[in-house]
Order: structure tokens, then C-alpha cells, then sequence
């Protein structure tokens, strides 16, 4: 398995699964630039609440990027052609939802004004002209 960050947009809207065994996890598929230009799909399952929970907000074409763990294999398209198969076990999920909400707490925290009066500014000196 490989560590690894992916960001795309979501290719169908994220779904809820029940295993066998009774417990929940969320499926995705992410299409991802490649570098090279092209798309390529990641398949994605959360089993994390927190992961789950935030795959389950967005919708069809909605941008994220996710953590976890990464498998490659390849597999035969239609035509004959190998194709790679890229699956990950997110445990991260990040959205423009949480990035926005993130600015805001820091900017809200108590010690963000304090540390301001403490710290000059870099661009407050008087400059004769």
C-alpha cells in the first residue's frame, strides 16, 4: 500500500453501504488528472465516521481531496487495451466546505488578535520620502 493524496472531483455522488457484518462505509469514485493531461478514476471506500460523514455532504462534481492508502493495478478494457486501477482507503477527506471553516476558526481565535499586537507588522514603518 502506498500513503498518498488525491484531489479531483467526484464522478456520481457518494453512496452508503451496509457490509454483511452490519457496519457502514462510503464508496466514491474520484476522476483525477494523471499529470499528463488525461482523467483517471480512483475508486474510494470510507469506513472512518468522520470520512464518511464528510463524502456523504458533496454531491456529483464536487471537488476533493483525500488521504489514506493507495493500491494500483491494472485491468483489460473492452478494446484489449491495459488500463490502471487505482483504489484508496480514504481517512482524510478535505472539501472547500472545510477549508472555509478552517479560515474562519483561526481567524476567531483568541490568541490571533493578541499575537497581532504583539508582533509588529512588517509593512507599519515610517518611511521618509
Amino acid at each position: 500500500m502506498i500513503d498518498a493524496l488525491v484531489a479531483g472531483k467526484l464522478w456520481k455522488t457518494p453512496e452508503e453501504r451496509r457490509s454483511n457484518s452490519g457496519k457502514t462505509f462510503v464508496t466514491a469514485n474520484v476522476r483525477a488528472a494523471d499529470g499528463e493531461g488525461e482523467s483517471l478514476f480512483v475508486n474510494v471506500v470510507a469506513f472512518s465516521d468522520s470520512a464518511k460523514a464528510a463524502l456523504l455532504a458533496l454531491e456529483d462534481g464536487d471537488s476533493v481531496s483525500l488521504a489514506g492508502t493507495l493500491k494500483i493495478g491494472t485491468y483489460e478494457a473492452r478494446d484489449g487495451s491495459v488500463k490502471p486501477n487505482v483504489s484508496m482507503v480514504a481517512q482524510q477527506v478535505l472539501t472547500a466546505y472545510h477549508v472555509a471553516r478552517k479560515r474562519k476558526t483561526v481567524a476567531e481565535a483568541p490568541n490571533a488578535d493578541s499575537r497581532a499586537a504583539r508582533e509588529p507588522a512588517l509593512a507599519d514603518d515610517d518611511i521618509a520620502f
